[in-house]
């Protein structure tokens, strides 16, 4: 067989290769996509939680301090008015 053959038989069975093997290795890609997206998801939400609740946290001693800043002002107009 002539090497310019063997070259062409090599070259379409590499193409022919590739246009059979993509759909199958784009398959694989969206499925391995798919679980590490719902793995993302899941840590994204608790994070969000976490989140959610340090600022409830921080609203509520943010409240707290308006409250002690209130009382200190009170405290400080008796004294001045006596």
């Amino acid at each position: 067989m002539p090497p310019e053959a063997v070259a062409f038989l090599a070259t379409i069975s590499v193409i022919g290769g590739i246009v059979l093997l993509f759909p199958v290795a784009r398959a694989l890609a969206e499925r391995i996509r798919g679980r590490a997206d719902a793995g993302t998801r899941e840590e994204i939400q608790m994070l969000r939680e976490d989140l959610l609740g340090e600022i409830q946290q921080a609203r509520r001693e943010i409240g707290d301090l308006g409250e002690r800043i209130e009382f200190t002002e009170r405290l400080l107009a008796k004294k001045s008015q006596t």
